[in-house]
C-alpha cells in the first residue's frame, strides 16, 4: 500500500482504467510529467500486479490486470465520498 501513496501511480491507474491500452506516451501526455518519472511508476505498477502490459511494435500497451481493477474501484470509493 506505500508504494500507492505517490500520485502520480493512483492517476496513471485512473489513465489505465479509462483507457485501456493506453501508451507510455499517451499517459505522459494525459498527465503532463516526464516520460522517463511516468515510466518507472508504470514499471512499479507492473511489478506490483496491478497493470498488465502488451508489446505493439515499439509501443506498449497498457491495461489494468484484474487486481488492478479492483485496486481501482477501491480507490474510486474515496473519490465519491468526498
Amino acid at each position: 500500500m506505500k508504494g500507492m501513496a505517490n500520485h502520480y501511480r493512483i492517476e496513471i491507474l485512473f489513465s489505465i482504467a479509462a483507457q485501456e491500452g493506453i501508451t507510455l506516451e499517451d499517459i505522459v501526455r494525459t498527465l503532463g510529467a516526464n516520460e522517463k518519472t511516468i515510466g518507472e511508476h508504470t514499471r512499479r505498477l507492473f511489478q506490483a500486479g496491478l497493470i498488465d502490459k502488451r508489446y505493439k511494435g515499439k509501443f506498449v500497451a497498457h491495461k489494468l490486470s484484474p487486481y488492478g481493477k479492483t485496486f481501482v474501484r477501491f480507490l474510486e470509493s474515496f473519490r465519491r465520498t468526498q
